[in-house]
């Protein structure tokens, strides 16, 4: 579950970060918690960390000591209730160590863009541009995710499956040009690494893509401008500094893959996100992809939900659920116009899928993105100090 405190005063916050909760009170921080009643207006009151406050009744029982886990600072901080004890601790800490360093995929692409339009980047060393080339090859485009084995492909080479497919035994071995995402990553960070003189770059805080966890729900990335203008900087400055922007990337992006590993480790449900090549610029896919069971039939299901900031749409979120033959489309669209341009696309949609054999049993689309919707049952606490 999250607790998002969103009222809470910015000087409690202020307050607590200055003061002897400044050292708890970090992204990846683990708090204890523990419920002290209710209030008098009929709200929870917990304590959290060194702070109490207070929040709207949550609906469930809570035990008598828990922990939260800080995801994002700011105003408001948003803090995550973590599972009970049979939580692996390993995981635990691994998530802590590599939630401050994460950053979505759209600032890495527009670095990447901005070097691949510097012609000084052909006297960088061999190794470091065959990487940048694989990189780059690891773009999709919609073609390729629009067919069905291109998606299955785009899922499989992701990264999330990275450590699984090395552990099975192969015949071939895999080709250099079609290698997994993370796989190139790691290549690259270690050879940008190695760069003497290279300027340490840390994704700034106020700009981090929420981490992708599951029971965070998708979250839309909006396409990254060119990461900065250097038409009036020396080339090899220019260079160095996109360079240092990229090392820094890399890693982040390298940190949100390990996330969405750490967070599908023993759970049929993942977080994927693919990078695409758009018309003047490239976006992120962000799908969500789970199997379960229907409680009723027993028959298995499928729920394939997608999330994606296209400039010519603006935010858009789907999710698809498959049991047996029977599909549930439900869509959501920011701007109102991409609403009524989505569902003039209905009836030839309703058409191939009656030719598939499919037997659809909904199919809308909303204006507004959904809130808080997670299959985890994330819940929003309003809380005040």
């Amino acid at each position: 579950m999250i607790i998002q405190p969103t009222s809470l005063a910015a000087m409690t916050w202020a307050g607590a970060a200055s003061g002897a909760a400044s050292e708890s009170w970090r992204v990846g921080a683990v708090l204890p918690a523990r419920p002290l009643g209710m209030g008098d207006q009929g709200r929870m009151v917990l304590q959290i960390g060194a702070l109490t406050v207070e929040t709207d009744p949550l609906g469930i029982p809570l035990p008598s000591q828990f922990q939260v886990r800080v995801l994002a600072m700011g105003n408001p901080p948003l803090l995550e209730i973590l599972a009970g004890a049979a939580t692996d601790p390993r995981v635990q800490q691994a998530l802590r160590e590599r939630l401050p360093q994460q950053n979505g995929y759209a600032p890495l692409l527009a670095t990447l863009g901005a070097l691949a339009q510097r012609p000084v980047v052909r006297q960088l060393p061999p190794a470091v541009r065959a990487a940048l080339a694989l990189l780059d090859q690891g773009v999709r485009t919609p073609q390729d995710i629009s067919r069905p084995e291109g998606l299955r492909e785009a899922i499989a080479r992701s990264g999330l499956f990275l450590e699984s497919q090395l552990a099975r035994p192969r015949s071939n071995p895999m080709p250099l040009g079609d290698e997994d995402f993370k796989a190139v990553l790691l290549r690259l960070a270690a050879l940008l690494d190695r760069q003497p003189r290279l300027p340490a770059h840390v994704p700034s805080s106020n700009a981090d893509t929420p981490p992708p966890l599951r029971q965070r729900g998708l979250q839309a990335q909006p396409r990254a401008p060119l990461a900065m203008p250097f038409a009036d900087l020396p080339a090899d400055e220019d260079v160095n500094q996109l360079l240092g922007r990229l090392r820094g990337d890399v890693h982040a992006a390298l940190a949100r893959l390990e996330i969405a590993q750490l967070d599908a480790a023993g759970a049929q449900a993942w977080m994927i996100d693919i990078p695409l090549q758009g018309p003047d610029g490239r976006d992120v896919l962000q799908l969500h992809l789970e199997q379960g069971q229907d409680a009723e039939t027993g028959a298995g299901t499928w729920t394939l939900g997608f999330a994606i900031d296209l400039p010519a749409l603006g935010p858009l979120q789907g999710e698809l659920q498959l049991r047996d033959l029977h599909l549930n489309v439900r869509l959501w669209a920011e701007r109102s116009a991409t609403t009524e341009r989505l569902e003039r696309q209905f009836t030839p949609l309703r058409q191939r899928l009656a030719a598939s054999g499919l037997q659809l049993e909904q199919l809308s689309c909303q204006t507004g993105l959904p809130q808080g919707r997670s299959h985890a049952s994330a819940l929003l606490l309003k809380a005040t100090a």
